[in-house]
């Protein structure tokens, strides 16, 4: 395993990449949105994991209720894995408490799922597994 991205809630990605582009001098490599998580997020990659820019696309988006009440910041950490599936089914044999019980399509057409802050420590977790080429 390894962190894929951490997700960073903003108001707005082009502000933001002010920051992440200009004074840290990151590259912004793909922008998307994501229709079903109603959210348009930006990919820059520090190392070997990325920084995520969540920006909602509507007032019910999960990212705009996070912005509402904490504010900007990071949102999660997103863990690469191999076999989504098999990680989903051990963490609920092990009684943790899962946002997704079943992966959906995320950002770049990954897998993805979320396990809920309570399981984790008070942090929320993707569970990220990569397209096969």
């Amino acid at each position: 395993m390894k962190i894929d991205h951490l997700g960073i809630a903003t108001k707005g990605i082009d502000e933001a990449l002010r920051f992440w582009e200009d004074a840290l001098g990151l590259e912004n490599v793909h922008t998307e949105t994501v229709e079903d998580q109603k959210v348009r997020v930006a990919m820059l990659p520090i190392g070997e994991s990325r920084v995520e820019l969540l920006e909602p696309t509507s007032d019910d988006s999960p990212i705009s209720n996070f912005l509402a009440k904490r504010g900007g910041g990071i949102h999660h950490i997103a863990v690469e894995v191999d076999d989504i599936e098999a990680a989903l089914a051990k963490l609920k044999s092990q009684g943790m408490r899962l946002i997704d019980e079943s992966p959906r399509i995320g950002a770049e057409g990954c897998l993805v799922a979320f396990v809920h802050p309570a399981a984790s420590g008070g942090v929320l977790l993707e569970l990220v597994q990569k397209q096969t080429v």
